[in-house]
C-alpha cells in the first residue's frame, strides 16, 4: 500500500495534490487515474470550459512521477483526434 499523487498538467502549469490516495500498488493508481480523468472531461463539457487540462501525472510520495494518463485516451474512440 503506497500513497499516489495526482497531479494535473495544462501546458506549463501544474496543478499539485497536495492529499494524495492510498491505493495498492501502481496498476490501481492508474485505474484510478483513467476515472479522475473521465471526471475532469465530464466537468469541462458540462460546465462549457474550453481549456481542458491535458495530462494527470501520478507521483509517488516523495514526489517522483511514475506514470502519465493524458486525458484524451479516456475519450471515446470516435472523438480523437
Amino acid at each position: 500500500m503506497g500513497r499516489f499523487y495526482f497531479h494535473v498538467r495544462a501546458g506549463d502549469e501544474i496543478t499539485l495534490d497536495e492529499e494524495g490516495t492510498e491505493l495498492p500498488d501502481l496498476s490501481a493508481a492508474e485505474g484510478e487515474a483513467v476515472l479522475a480523468a473521465r471526471e475532469l472531461l465530464a466537468e469541462a463539457i458540462k460546465s462549457g470550459t474550453p481549456d481542458v487540462s491535458e495530462v494527470l501525472v501520478i507521483a509517488d510520495e516523495v514526489g517522483r512521477p511514475l506514470s502519465t494518463v493524458p486525458l484524451e485516451t479516456v475519450l471515446p474512440r470516435f472523438l480523437k483526434k
